[in-house]
C-alpha cells in the first residue's frame, strides 16, 4: 500500500546485520519498520524522509 518515509536508520556505508530496521514507513497512521532480511552494506539510500512510496518501490540497496 503506498507509503510515506518516516525515518531512515542508516546510512551509506553501514555494515548492517539481517533483522535491521533499516527504516520506518508509515501508512493509515500505522508506522511499519523495514527490516533487512541479510547482512551487508548499505551502498545506496533511494528516497528521503517525507517521500512518498508505492508498493514495490526501491527503497535502498544492500549488497
Amino acid at each position: 500500500m503506498p507509503s510515506k518515509v518516516e525515518a531512515i536508520n542508516v546510512a551509506v556505508g553501514d555494515a548492517i546485520k539481517a533483522g535491521t530496521a533499516v527504516a520506518v514507513l508509515e501508512a493509515m497512521k500505522m508506522k511499519n519498520p523495514l527490516v533487512c532480511p541479510v547482512d551487508g552494506t548499505v551502498k545506496s539510500i533511494a528516497v528521503a524522509v517525507g517521500d512518498r512510496v508505492k508498493p514495490g518501490a526501491l527503497i535502498m540497496v544492500v549488497e
